[in-house]
Order: structure tokens, then C-alpha cells, then sequence
């Protein structure tokens, strides 16, 4: 499958930079763009589905600009954007021919369509129930197989679990697994355990910039040595918690076990521990 390629792309808004100078290759596989709200991943995400275009630098799909593409682009294109709109008296099944009819897609080819993904994202029960009686997670379910209609080849995913319960957020997660074969797909979210499960490669994202990428071991490898574990009386807690990105805080028998990411050893009798995405994330958007 053809790449996607981003040289030095920048989003400003007078002064303000949104984006600024993102530069990558992304070709089959999982991606999660995580970042702290507001980092700019949702313009950048933007820019790529060619909905804003970028004050500086260069999208490139197959090596051709996408703005050049046009309609060749947008038609491997998928989008699931943050706010899904939708219509609430349609049904689920309605509502994907609604969109595939304006897609121009053949009435049977469109017919066929509706009917395998939504068995696919396990809502052949419901297809004719009124949207407005969903549940997020449904809504989210249907908001994946409108973003599928079209076989996409590009599929991108703006916090497609947010305010899901975890539940919901496992079923979709394996959803989008599945899809990952022969398929780029960007994920971009803030809850760390999205990324943490199904992504191939980690995009980390702060204040409009890149700050790394890789997989799973080049990340935590960034934190290594810089993770810590200790237990402090009780009323030592609430000191530490100011002082230290405290990762996670449990009670013992002992006293307060509390998980530290820092630079230095916290304590001398804190101990270094094995790192997980959270505490890079920790390490990198939390102030210090």
C-alpha cells in the first residue's frame, strides 16, 4: 500500500502555532497520536483528512500532494472525527445508506455494504432502532462503519473513546484492530490504555510538535531509570504528591506505596522499577 507522508507541516493561526513542524511516514499499521489536550493533535488530524490546509510544508500520499489528489484522495480516505454528527430519528441502517447514496455508491454495492459492517461492529440487532436511542458506545460503533463505507485505505480516528466505559472502549479497541491489516490508522487520543494495546507505533505530541515516535520499547526505554517505587507513612503522602509526578499511590500494611517518576532517585530508599506508557506520559506532560 502507498504512503502517507508528512515533510515540516505547520498550522499557524496569526502568531499562534497549532502545529509546527511535524515531519513522518506512516504506512500499514496502528498509530496513536497521544498527546495532552490541546497538544494539536486534532488540527493535525485535520490537515491530513484535508480539511484545513497546512500554512507550511507538505502532505503527500503515494509521493502526490493531497490537495492535488482531490477526490482520488478522498476516496481512501475514512474519518471519525471527535464530535460524530449524526442524524437521531434515522435508523442505524438508514443512516448508512443515507451516506452511502451521497458517497455514490451503487444501491446494491451500498446495500451489501451496510449490512456486513454493521454485523461488524455488532449492531445488525439494532439497525432499526433510532439513533437517538443509542448509547455512546453504539454511536461510536456507528460512527466507525460510516468512516468504513468507502474501504478506506487511510483510516483516521479522532478520541474515538472518549466517554466510552471500559467495556465499550475494549470492544472498540478490538474493532480496531482487526481493521489494522492493509490499512494506516491513526488513533489520536489521551487515554493511555488505547494506545498502550493496539498501537503499532506511538506518535508523542506536545504543545503542536513531535516529541518522539516509535514502538512500545523505544518509549518506555525513554523513561527507564526514571521510575520509581517507595512506601511513606501516611502523612508523608500529601508532601511527596507536591513535590513528585506520583504515578500511582497504594495503601499497605507497611504504609503508602507510591509510584515516582523522576529524574533522580526520589528517596534513598526508593527503589527503580519497570516503566509503562503511563509513566511516559507522566514524565512528559505533567508539570514537574
Amino acid at each position: 500500500m502507498l504512503e502517507l507522508t508528512l515533510e515540516g507541516v505547520t498550522k499557524k493561526y496569526g502568531d499562534k502555532k497549532a502545529v509546527s513542524g511535524v515531519s513522518c511516514t506512516l504506512g500499514q499499521g496502528v498509530y496513536g497520536l497521544l498527546g495532552a489536550n490541546g497538544s494539536g493533535k486534532t488540527t493535525l488530524l485535520r490537515m491530513i483528512c484535508g480539511i484545513l490546509e497546512a500554512t507550511e510544508g507538505s502532505i503527500r500520499y503515494g509521493g502526490s500532494r493531497i490537495g492535488e489528489l482531490g477526490a482520488e484522495y478522498r476516496r481512501v480516505l475514512g474519518y471519525l472525527p471527535q464530535d460524530f454528527g449524526y442524524y437521531p430519528e434515522f435508523t442505524a441502517k438508514r443512516f448508512l445508506l443515507y451516506l452511502a447514496a451521497l458517497k455514490a455508491m451503487p444501491k446494491e454495492e451500498a446495500e451489501a455494504r451496510t449490512e456486513e459492517l454493521l454485523e461488524m461492529v455488532e449492531l445488525t440487532r439494532e439497525k432499526g432502532k433510532k439513533i437517538k436511542t443509542f448509547s455512546g458506545g453504539m454511536i461510536r460503533r456507528l460512527g466507525i462503519a460510516q468512516a468504513l463505507l468507502n474501504s478506506p485505505e487511510i483510516l483516521i480516528l479522532d478520541e474515538p473513546t472518549a466517554g466510552l466505559d471500559p467495556r465499550e472502549r475494549i470492544r472498540f479497541r478490538n474493532i480496531i484492530s482487526s481493521l489494522s491489516k492493509c490499512r494506516t490508522i491513526i488513533l489520536s487520543t489521551h487515554i493511555v490504555s488505547d494506545v498502550e494495546y493496539i498501537a503499532d507505533e506511538i506518535l508523542l505530541m506536545k504543545e503542536g510538535a513531535l516529541l518522539a515516535t516509535g514502538d512500545m520499547g523505544r518509549m518506555l526505554e525513554m523513561v527507564r531509570g526514571k521510575v520509581w517505587e517507595c512506601i511513606v507513612k501516611p502523612e508523608d503522602t500529601e508532601r511527596y504528591q507536591a513535590y513528585f509526578n506520583v504515578s500511582n499511590l497504594r495503601n499497605t500494611e507497611e504504609g503508602v506505596r507510591l509510584r515516582i517518576v523522576s529524574d533522580t532517585r526520589p528517596m534513598e530508599e526508593a527503589q527503580p522499577a519497570d516503566p509503562d506508557l503511563e509513566d511516559v506520559y507522566l514524565y512528559h506532560f505533567r508539570e514537574r
